[in-house]
């Protein structure tokens, strides 16, 4: 074996030792030396994928994989939603919602109010998609109530992720249910009751301390001089700026609603009609229709020059850029640690202690996602290992396989940190450094993982007495 196809097999702890190390490396070059984060994940990377002998003629192509996989979903969405939140700030349609979400909650209860908001759209619509969809109206009730910006977007975001974490028709709890025969339409009922008390808990409770604690500003992102747009602004109606907010919500919903349509034996994906409504509904198509359409009543339909339209949409993207590189560079870390192996060793050594299925797959897919990052690998690794277990086992009814679902979606979110692409979303749209950021959403994501393993297993538990 030549130098350049060298490829040694190691055991998981030999494997777990390199993770923890490249891990601790990452954080120190980020807080210590202050290496910008998008180099320092890439030189990560490149070690990591060099120590657990990834062979030298895959190295390239694993790491481009992970971050060509990863901005592949985020980079539509984060420029779309970013153009979008640009044109709502600059024409004041951010200020008019923000009037009217303080006149019907009161100023005291604005965070509730965003949160509820954010819960509402955050059933049809991915977290990174709706996160940033509310970014601009987040930013506009932080600027004119004051405070630290966590207290306002950090239930905001729990919201989001609870959602996206616990309830179809989002693709982690789906997967799930399609892997360990599940009913889907009981795995949302009972999402519903994990998710909602997750997020008071988390989103609520511990997002208030962690707005009395954290006196983070609001950040600039987006914001730019909007004294250069003053033209721009027309104060847009309440239903313009709300019907603004639900289209792409509603398009995404009528491609999801189509697909558990399709489940049922409603209608058939393969009629035309169906592919074509199913497109519109993919996220950066709806997207993208909501854009034009701002474009049409935020712009021209107010008889602004197009230059001035295309100058307000184009100031959108320079600031979302770094972003955009830094979860890509995420991605890529997450990318190597998977074609590394690390995540099925580990998750191949827990499977081997015993523990009773519910508990085994929580913790199999809280220790494969602190590993590798990946919530959905996370999530479908677990769900593989066990689905010989309680595939068509009568001994499991409906309610404990939707229960046992839900435990390893709350295993899939435990503790996201840098080698997660969300970690790095949050973190740079809220500017907040690598430290703040494991202080509040690190230990926000394990809080959540707790409470909707906790919830699980109580469902699980008073199922099993039926």
């Amino acid at each position: 074996m030549t130098d350049l196809e060298m490829n040694w097999v190691l055991e998981a702890p030999a494997l777990l030792g390199i993770a923890a190390a490249g891990i601790a490396l990452l954080l120190l070059m980020i807080m210590k030396f202050k290496i910008h984060a998008f180099l320092a994940l890439i030189i990560v990377s490149l070690l990591t994928a060099v120590a657990t002998g990834i062979p030298v003629t895959s190295i390239v192509s694993t790491l481009t994989g992970g971050f060509g996989g990863t901005l592949g979903s985020v980079a539509l969405l984060v420029g779309l939603g970013a153009m979008l939140g640009r044109m709502l700030e600059t024409s004041g349609g951010a200020q008019v919602l923000t009037d009217a979400l303080i006149a019907r909650f009161g100023e005291k209860r604005a965070p509730l109010a965003l949160s509820i908001a954010s819960l509402m759209f955050g059933f049809p619509i991915f977290f990174d998609a709706g996160l940033v969809v509310m970014l601009p109206i987040i930013f506009s009730v932080a600027r004119r109530l004051g405070g630290s910006f966590l207290g306002y977007a950090f239930p905001a975001a729990v919201a989001f992720s609870v959602m996206h974490i616990f309830v179809p028709p989002h693709p982690g709890p789906v997967a799930a249910t399609g892997l360990l025969g599940a009913d889907v339409g009981l795995v949302l009922v009972l999402g519903l009751l994990v998710a909602l008390p997750s997020w008071y808990f988390v989103g609520h409770l511990f997002g208030r301390w962690v707005g009395r604690r954290y006196q983070i500003p609001v950040p600039s992102l987006l914001r730019g001089s909007n004294g250069d747009f003053a033209e721009f602004a027309s104060k847009p109606s309440l239903g313009t700026v709300v019907f603004l907010l639900l289209l792409p919500l509603g398009l995404i919903f009528l491609n999801t609603g189509l697909n558990m349509l399709a489940t049922a034996g409603v209608v058939s994906l393969e009629d035309t009609w169906v592919q074509v409504l199913r497109l519109i509904g993919e996220t950066p198509v709806a997207l993208l229709i909501t854009v034009v359409f701002s474009m049409w009543l935020l712009g021209w339909k107010k008889r602004k020059g197009s230059r001035l339209i295309e100058t307000v949409v184009d100031s959108a993207l320079g600031p979302v850029c770094s972003i955009i590189l830094i979860t890509g560079a995420g991605g890529m870390y997450g990318g190597v640690l998977r074609a590394s192996g690390i995540g099925g060793a580990i998750a191949d050594s827990l499977d081997a202690v015993g523990l009773p299925v519910i508990v085994a797959g929580f913790v199999i897919a809280a220790v494969v996602r602190v590993a590798q990052g990946s919530a959905t690998v996370a999530l479908t690794t677990a769900a593989a290992l066990v689905q010989p277990v309680v595939m068509g086992n009568p001994d499991f009814n409906a309610v404990e396989l939707a229960a046992i679902v839900l435990s390893l979606a709350a295993g899939s979110v435990f503790a996201g940190h840098v080698n997660d692409s969300g970690f790095w979303l949050v973190s740079r749209f809220f500017e907040m450094d690598t430290k703040t950021t494991l202080k509040t959403w690190t230990v926000g994501q394990a809080l959540i993982g707790v409470i909707g393993f906790v919830l699980s297993f109580a469902i699980y538990l008073i199922a099993s007495t039926f």
